[in-house]
């Protein structure tokens, strides 16, 4: 019979000795995590404008292509996981940063085609990203962890999370300027331009010994990680659905001020990470998690009922301010209970549910739009974070029972 390494169990608020200032040691890794996910964001709407209005390419077609990337990253966010615990973290940023590059360069390399010849060598760049992503976010989040400490685990996911936050707002942003006056060229160019950035900060810094000791099957890590990484998928639905229906929802009812709205979800996202960013390694994953999930639950009512802008903006606060620390949160959850040779493992792993919110919702999200209009997306919202809440009550103390 094989014996398994124990998990390992961090109680909240462990660790109170003197520990590395979170700057120093946290900034280059934010940095490189933003510049790395430009070659995510950058491509994004003009990707879609150039396969749709270029190429000529049906928007079921563009979907796909679009969504291809996500796919890619979860099949193989297990292997990228193994290979961050088996070589060190630094080796997968390593490696995953030149995958990103190399997407661009498809881009660069089916700029000039026509047909399907250009949608082959972007479908190729797609993969080639999906699985440069996994590798260098997961990296970068073990590295982290391993610079600062595990009990800073729920510190590091809240600032990385920043980082992919404001590098896909900024992205998207500047991916249709840059199309318009530089063409799907200019682009491929800024796809591979950003990462290389991010590789060169990276290779400066100093790694991060891979764990090593035994290992315990990839089942038994899903067995613990399940739980919080399936509350992370409901929890992330309606972020989900703000970011694909909202400004539709708006122009349902005939209000103005959706950008207000986006910009309102943002700013509460982004200012609860920046003040109480700490919590969930303080005060404990459950607790953290579970309070936001009420407030997140309390902002998707308020889109459901609201009869004006005016609410539903409020309401778009709200659920930014409560999903913000629901990743951390279940991250800190999902890591303290996994033997530390395999944390990269059970980060991608964790990951990886959050990558299947985002494959899922809209699809769902846009059946209940189809069959009983735009307010029902935001009460199934509130049903689903109700659902996670309950599932994180319910196994709150079965998990930590399991880690003792």
């Amino acid at each position: 019979m094989t014996a398994h390494p124990p998990p390992i169990h961090i109680p909240p608020g462990a660790g109170r000795a003197p520990q590395p200032a979170v700057l120093p040691s946290l900034g280059p890794l934010v940095a490189i995590v933003f510049l790395g996910f430009l070659a995510v964001a950058i491509p994004l709407p003009a990707l879609s404008l150039h396969l749709h209005e270029t190429l000529g390419f049906s928007p079921v077609v563009v979907g796909w292509t679009i969504g291809l990337q996500s796919i890619a990253a979860v099949l193989t966010r297990h292997r990228a996981g193994g290979f961050c615990d088996t070589h060190g973290s630094k080796p997968s940023v390593l490696l995953g940063l030149p995958l990103a590059v190399a997407a661009g360069l498809a881009y660069l390399l089916a700029s000039p085609l026509a047909g399907g010849a250009a949608l082959g060598v972007i479908l190729l760049g797609r993969v080639v990203l999906g699985l440069g992503e996994s590798l260098f976010l997961t990296g970068t989040m073990s590295w982290g962890i391993a610079r600062l400490g595990p009990q800073r685990t729920g510190m590091v996911m809240a600032w990385q999370g920043i980082a992919m936050y404001a590098s896909l707002g900024l992205g998207a942003a500047a991916g249709i300027p840059i199309l318009r006056h530089f063409g799907f060229a200019g682009v491929a160019v800024c796809a591979m331009a950003c990462p290389l950035l991010a590789l060169a900060i990276a290779a400066r810094l100093p790694g991060a010994p891979a764990m090593g000791g035994r290992r315990a099957p990839f089942h038994r890590v899903l067995g613990l990680i399940w739980r919080p990484g399936l509350v992370l998928t409901l929890g992330s639905m309606p972020f989900a659905v703000m970011a694909s229906f909202l400004a539709l929802y708006y122009a349902d009812r005939g209000w103005d001020g959706a950008g207000l709205g986006i910009a309102g979800f943002g700013a509460g996202y982004i200012l609860v990470r920046l003040f109480v960013a700490h919590w969930p390694d303080r005060h404990g994953g459950v607790r953290v998690g579970a309070a936001s999930l009420v407030v997140e639950a309390i902002g998707q009512a308020l889109m459901w009922l609201a009869g004006g802008p005016v609410v539903a903006g409020l309401g778009a606060v709200l659920t930014g301010m409560g999903f913000s620390l629901v990743f951390p949160s279940m991250g800190v959850e999902a890591t303290r209970h996994v033997p530390a040779a395999q944390r990269g493992q059970a980060v991608a792993g964790f990951m990886a549910f959050f990558d299947v919110a985002l494959g899922l919702t809209g699809p769902l999200a846009g059946l209940a739009i189809a069959r009983f209009g735009y307010p029902s997306a935001f009460l199934a919202g509130v049903a689903v974070v109700l659902l996670a809440l309950a599932l994180l009550l319910g196994g709150g103390s079965r998990t930590g029972r399991a880690a003792r």
